[in-house]
C-alpha cells in the first residue's frame, strides 16, 4: 500500500496488506511403496503439475548433491518452484541428522507436487467477455475456482514489457514460493504448520525457518536480492515492514561455485536476518478494493533497474524524491493508526462518522463534524487522503525522471475518478505501480457502488479482500472444499 521502491533500501518502511487470494501447494508420493533394491538409488523423481496452465514436468533429484534436473517439460519451466524445491530439500536434510533413513524413504517415494493459485492472482478479463458477461465481480464468481489462465500476446522486452502471464500483480510469484517451500518443509518433517510459531528444530520459530528459505529460493529466481517484503507478507500476514540486508544471502549467490546446498542453508540459516516487521490492519470498518483496469499488468524488475538507473544518474533530485516520499508514507501510517485508536478509544461515534460520510463525497465529510470527537476523526480521515495524494504525486514524479510508468496517465484518471466517490477514503497502485490492479479503501458499505462505478469504466472490480493471515495447512483440497482465505497455503497428502 506504501513503500513502493522506497522499501529496496533500509531503513524505509513500507505497509503491507495481504488479501485472501492464495497460493496452494499440494505434496504427496508418486509410489505408496519402495522397492528394496531402490535404497542404491542415487536418484529419485520429483512431478510438479500446475493444472491452470496445463503444465507438468518430471525431474530427477540428486540425493547426494540436491540438484534438479529435468528430464521432460510440457513448456517453460518454474525457477520459482524448482529453487524452493531445492532448498526446502536441503532444508530436510541439515534438519535430520539421527533419522535419515525415514527421509531417504520419503524421497525414494518421489515427491509429487501440484500447484494451485486461487483466481484473484490472474486476469480473467477475456473469458469474461467473451461470455458475454458484464466486468462485474459477480460474473468473476461465476467462473470455476482454480480456472485456466490467460497469456499476454509476446512483446519485445523492454521498461514497459508485460509478464508472461497476464496478471492482477497480488505477488503471485512469492507466494507460490511460500506455498512450495512450506509444503515440502511440512512433509519432510522441518516443520510442523499446526504450531507454525513455536520453536523448531533450527532454534528458532517454524515461520522463521519457512521465511528465510523461501525468501532465498524467491531471490534466486528472480536473479537479485529484492525487498522481501512480498514473501514476508506470504509468510507472516499484514505488517508494516522494513527489509533484511541483503549480504545475509551473500552464501546463497555465491552457490554456484560448488559450495553444498545444506552447507548454504546452514549458513543462511543461522545469518543475521535483520528485517523488521510488526503486524498491521486497516482501521475498523474499512475495506480493501482492487480494481483490474486490463491493462495486463507490468514488469516489476524492469521498473525498479529503470528507477536505480535514475537514482544513479540523478543522485541529488532522487534523494529529495525519496525524503518527501518516506515522510508522506510516515504521514499515512500515522493517520491510519491515530483512526484505530480513535475508533477503540470512541466506538460510537467512531461508528456513527464513518456509515455518515460512507455515503457522502469527501468534500462533504467535514458537515458532520459538529462534535469535538466527530471533528478528530474526520480531520484524520481528511488527512489521510491528502497523504495519499502527496504519494502519489511523489510517485508521479518519480516515474517521468526514470522513464516508467509508475502511475501512468489512465491510471491517474481512474484514481482521480475513485478518490472522488462516495465513500472512498483513498486509492492509489500498489507496489511499484504501473498497469497492475489499482487499490482502493472504502468506509463502511459504500464498495458496491464503488465496484458499479468501477464496472461502468470497464474496470473489472475483484472478489480479493484484506487477510491478515500468512502461510496455513489446510486439511482439505481446495478443488473439492473450495478454501480460500490468507494468503499462500498448504496441503499434503
Amino acid at each position: 500500500m506504501t513503500g513502493g521502491y522506497l522499501i529496496l533500501e533500509k531503513p524505509n518502511a513500507g505497509l503491507v496488506l495481504s488479501t485472501n487470494a492464495r497460493f496452494y501447494a499440494i505434496v504427496k508420493p508418486i509410489n505408496e511403496e519402495v522397492k528394496s533394491e531402490s535404497w542404491a538409488w542415487q536418484w529419485t523423481d520429483v512431478k510438479l503439475t500446475s493444472p491452470q496452465l496445463s503444465r507438468e514436468s518430471m525431474y530427477k533429484l540428486s540425493l547426494k548433491h540436491l540438484t534438479l534436473q529435468c528430464v521432460s517439460a510440457s513448456d517453460s519451466r518454474n525457477p520459482f518452484v524448482e529453487h524452493a524445491i531445492q532448498y526446502a530439500i536441503a532444508a530436510a536434510h541439515l534438519a535430520t541428522d539421527k533419522d535419515k533413513e525415514a527421509l531417504h524413504k520419503l524421497f525414494l517415494q518421489g515427491l509429487d507436487i501440484t500447484i494451485l493459485g486461487s483466481n484473484d492472482f490472474y486476469s480473467y478479463r477475456n473469458q469474461i467477455e467473451s461470455r458475454g458477461l458484464p466486468l462485474t465481480p459477480e460474473s468473476l464468481g461465476t467462473l470455476a475456482p482454480f480456472a485456466s489462465i490467460t497469456f499476454n500476446a509476446a512483446e519485445s522486452n523492454g521498461a514497459n514489457s508485460k509478464p508472461e502471464v497476464a496478471k492482477t500483480g497480488l505477488g503471485s510469484s512469492a507466494a507460490m514460493t511460500t506455498a512450495v517451500v512450506a509444503a515440502l518443509l511440512h512433509y519432510l518433517g522441518v516443520v510442523d504448520l499446526s504450531e507454525p510459531c513455536r520453536e523448531g528444530k533450527f532454534g528458532c520459530s517454524d515461520l522463521d525457518v519457512i521465511h528465510m528459505i523461501a525468501q532465498t529460493s524467491h531471490c534466486l529466481a528472480q536473479g537479485e536480492v529484492g525487498s522481501g517484503f512480498d514473501v514476508s507478507c506470504a509468510v507472516y500476514g499484514s505488517q508494516r515492514y522494513v527489509r533484511f540486508s541483503p549480504e545475509v544471502l551473500s552464501s546463497a549467490q555465491v552457490a554456484v561455485t560448488g559450495l553444498p546446498l545444506y552447507e548454504v542453508i546452514g549458513k543462511i540459516l543461522k545469518g543475521n536476518w535483520d528485517h523488521e516487521r510488526s503486524e498491521i490492519s486497516l482501521p475498523p470498518l474499512m475495506n480493501l478494493f482492487l480494481g483490474e483496469p486490463g491493462s495486463g499488468g507490468s514488469s516489476t524488475p524492469s521498473m525498479v533497474g529503470a528507477v536505480k538507473k535514475w537514482q544513479m544518474s540523478d543522485p541529488e533530485k532522487a534523494r529529495d524524491n525519496w525524503q518527501k516520499l518516506s515522510e508522506a508514507n510516515l504521514e499515512l501510517e500515522t493517520k491510519l493508526n491515530i483512526l484505530s485508536k480513535l475508533a477503540k478509544d470512541h466506538w460510537d461515534v467512531y461508528l456513527g462518522v464513518i456509515k455518515s460520510c460512507s455515503l457522502l463525497t469527501s468534500e462533504k465529510w467535514v458537515l458532520h463534524a459538529t462534535e469535538p470527537i466527530n471533528e478528530a476523526i474526520i480531520k484524520e480521515l481528511l488527512g489521510a487522503r491528502e497523504a495519499m495524494l502527496g504519494i502519489r504525486i511523489l510517485m508521479r514524479q518519480m516515474g517521468e525522471a526514470a522513464g516508467v510508468p509508475i502511475e501512468p496517465e489512465s491510471q491517474t484518471q481512474l484514481l482521480d475518478s475513485t478518490m472522488n466517490a462516495e465513500g472512498v477514503l483513498f486509492a492509489g497502485v500498489p507496489g511499484a505501480g504501473g498497469f497492475d490492479a489499482i487499490f482502493a479503501i472504502t468506509l463502511g458499505d459504500s464498495g458496491s457502488k464503488l465496484t458499479q462505478a468501477w464496472s461502468s469504466q470497464n474496470v473489472l472490480a475483484l472478489l480479493v479482500r484484506e487477510d491478515p493471515h500468512g502461510v496455513c495447512l489446510e486439511s482439505g483440497d481446495p478443488r473439492t472444499t473450495g478454501i480460500t482465505s490468507g494468503v499462500s497455503s498448504v496441503h499434503l497428502e
